[in-house]
């Protein structure tokens, strides 16, 4: 009995299926009824540049709603004018796609609305690209043979998006990171804006802006919640999927990275020793490693285990965080390092998520605040540790790198009542002359001028708050 084939007619009848706006000029109601998320702001203008000849490749871990952004961008395209006609959108890990080239859907877009001889003014969304099998090579044919369309891809194999995108779309390709909420993203995604009072305040002979809260005890409440399940869109707004997240993240988020896009992308072998060094690191994110103790403690190779976190890395799971000394000098050979997990919920998943009270809270307060500098792709902070001493976060001034800025973060309200136990912080900032130093707490907002420096007191979720929000800006 022959084998039946895909016909055209289905082809088609599947893309007329996939781009209900070429009836109803809208998108569907699912997409419509849910919250922009803010970066929507910053990635909209790059589709609409149309003068410059690239594509835009949107990228970022699974789950973090760059499917849900396309269709809003599809709306909003739809609003200011252009003809609904004229935007294609098409899943590539739709099966009946399976083996087309993306030309070869681009123009089949072209014969279902019956624009088979008109090139020019379309925009055309290819999602999960990383299905297809040199998509990079037929994107660049694509963007040099159409100069009046637009070409926008996506994909959550987001390693190995990046790798070809720089491989072979140099001067081709135009790369967006969607990052896990912000805790900025999570309050005005749940509509709790109104927690939130804008401030200014005089730093360094200059007004920068800052947050209050009108209730700082609900905060932390949703703080809490956003270190636990916050990182996902979905799972922000979702009690069901709260109450079993190892289910939702761990399976479909965590285990496709792990157990499918790294080993495909780098061909590696054994996924359980992967799979073991990133729970371990996940267990302790915010301890300081070596590639020494690493090794020790898994029974992997010092090589391997360097290739394994430049993976993990570069899948957008975890962020190595560089050491400096008391004078804010670098290491030659960094034997030490720090490792965050860029989205805090991600050990909820793993393991239990946590209350105000549990043990591991400290580190998980610390992994949210480093999340949101992890947005911030074009500068990355320090930490500083030396024989007796540490601080949580160093920033460097770009020209001479030295030590400009400093933050210690506490998950505890006893340091704005004893500045004296804040010895490492003070001697970084004398030994640094710098003048000024932020120091989170729990619950208490305060300023105390010392002899040297003055330190200003917030707590950790308004900064985590703060960062976030001045990231976006």
């Amino acid at each position: 009995m022959p084998l039946f084939e895909i016909t055209e007619e289905q082809v088609l009848n599947r893309i007329r299926f996939e781009n209900p706006w070429w009836i109803d000029e809208k998108i569907d109601e699912y997409y419509r009824s849910m919250k922009r998320r803010l970066y929507f702001s910053k990635f909209f203008p790059l589709v609409k540049k149309t003068e410059v000849k690239r594509a835009t490749v949107l990228m970022g871990p699974r789950r973090v709603g760059k499917t849900v952004m396309i269709f809003h961008v599809i709306q909003e395209l739809i609003d200011e004018g252009i003809d609904p006609k004229k935007i294609f959108y098409l899943s590539i890990e739709t099966p009946i796609f399976n083996g087309i080239g993306i030309e070869a859907l681009f123009n089949s877009c072209r014969k279902a609305v019956g624009k088979e001889d008109d090139l020019k003014g379309y925009y055309v969304f290819f999602d999960e690209v990383q299905y297809l099998k040199d998509w990079e090579v037929h994107l660049k044919s694509l963007v040099d043979s159409y100069h009046h369309v637009k070409f926008i891809v996506s994909g959550s194999a987001a390693a190995a998006l990046k790798l070809k995108s720089n491989e072979s779309g140099a001067g081709r390709f135009t790369d967006f990171t969607l990052p896990p909420l912000t805790f900025h993203e999570y309050i005005h995604l749940k509509d709790l804006g109104s927690l939130i009072i804008p401030k200014q305040k005089k730093w360094n002979n200059s007004l920068i802006d800052i947050f209050s809260t009108v209730n700082i005890d609900e905060l932390n409440n949703h703080f809490i919640d956003y270190i636990n399940f916050g990182g996902y869109p979905e799972v922000s707004l979702s009690k069901e999927i709260q109450a079993n997240p190892g289910r939702y993240i761990k399976s479909d988020i965590i285990d496709k990275v792990l157990l499918r896009d790294l080993p495909s992308l780098y061909g590696i072998q054994d996924v359980q020793e992967l799979n073991s060094l990133f729970t371990t690191i996940a267990f302790n994110s915010g301890n300081e490693f070596s590639f020494d103790n690493l090794s020790v403690s898994s029974g992997v190779s010092k090589s391997t285990i360097r290739k394994y976190i430049s993976y993990l890395e570069a899948a957008f799971l975890i962020r190595v965080v560089k050491r400096i000394d008391l004078s804010g000098k670098k290491f030659k050979r960094a034997n030490y390092f720090k490792i965050y997990l860029t989205n805090p919920s991600l050990r909820s998943a793993l393991f239990s998520p946590i209350n105000m009270g549990s043990k591991e809270m400290g580190n998980m307060v610390e992994t949210a605040i480093y999340s949101q500098w992890f947005h911030r792709y074009w500068h990355t902070p320090y930490y500083a540790r030396w024989k007796g001493g540490e601080v949580d976060i160093v920033g460097l001034t770009s020209n001479n790198l030295k030590p400009a800025w400093a933050v210690e973060i506490k998950w505890s309200n006893r340091y704005f009542e004893k500045p004296g136990e804040l010895k490492s912080l003070s001697n970084f900032l004398i030994k640094n002359k710098i003048k000024r130093a932020i120091v989170t707490t729990i619950s208490i907002t305060g300023e105390i001028e010392l002899q040297d420096f003055t330190l200003d007191y917030m707590p950790s979720s308004l900064y985590c708050y703060t960062i976030g929000r001045r990231t976006l800006q």
